[in-house]
């Protein structure tokens, strides 16, 4: 079976908005990759549109699918949250909030008007987002001494290496990412390497 290390997400913010019996959804796209950042940018939309009656949302984070969260902001249970969910869920998303601000128009909608105003805003603010393939990475720590730092990056030349700290003082300390499929690859050639298998090591973080 061929081994699954990708997922989707979104590339950058976006913005659409959906009309329906007066009422406004302004259906807004974030990528992300925390709670933290979630919970941060949920409090900057209240405070650009504190005049909304609700401020809906649901997010997905990580490749495993039951990392995932849903409000309805008051909107009757199950009318917003979940259809805006769904909308993530329907394109296989992850790492990815999505946020629609209703305005009220005067008109109550009902629970099935609702369902649909909310799915509607998210898919076409999903439409409105460029979508962008990811790999999943394993990530290490190796450590070795200065005179083996060629030696090392010889050996990065053989995979896509994605160097996200490095530091060239006694010893030798560099941080990388690597697709995690070619992990395994990575770990023999590294222990194999004349030079590098007893003077260096090569731990995941």
């Amino acid at each position: 079976m061929l081994f699954e290390d990708t997922y989707h997400t979104i590339q950058s913010a976006a913005a659409s908005e959906v009309r329906e019996r007066g009422s406004r959804f302004l259906g807004l796209s974030y990528p992300v990759k925390s709670e933290e950042e979630v919970k941060a940018l949920l409090q900057k939309i209240k405070k650009e549109h504190p005049q909304a009656n609700h401020h809906c949302y649901a997010f997905r984070l990580t490749t495993d699918p039951t990392v995932f969260r849903f409000s309805d902001d008051r909107e009757p249970s199950g009318s917003a949250g979940k259809p805006i969910l769904g909308a993530i869920q329907s394109k296989g998303l992850t790492d990815i909030l999505i946020v629609v601000v209703r305005y009220f128009g005067g008109t109550l909608l009902g629970v099935p008007g609702l369902i649909s105003a909310y799915r509607s805003a998210a898919t076409q603010v999903i439409e409105q987002s460029a979508i962008i393939e990811q790999t999943i990475n394993d990530r290490f720590l190796l450590t070795c001494p200065y005179e083996l730092i060629n030696e090392v990056h010889h050996l990065f030349k053989f995979f896509p290496i994605q160097i996200k700290k490095q530091d060239y003082s006694q010893p030798c300390t560099i941080i990388f990412d690597i697709r995690k499929k070619l992990s395994p690859d990575f770990e023999k050639k590294f222990k194999e390497h004349p030079k590098l298998s007893y003077q260096s090591t090569l731990e995941p973080i």
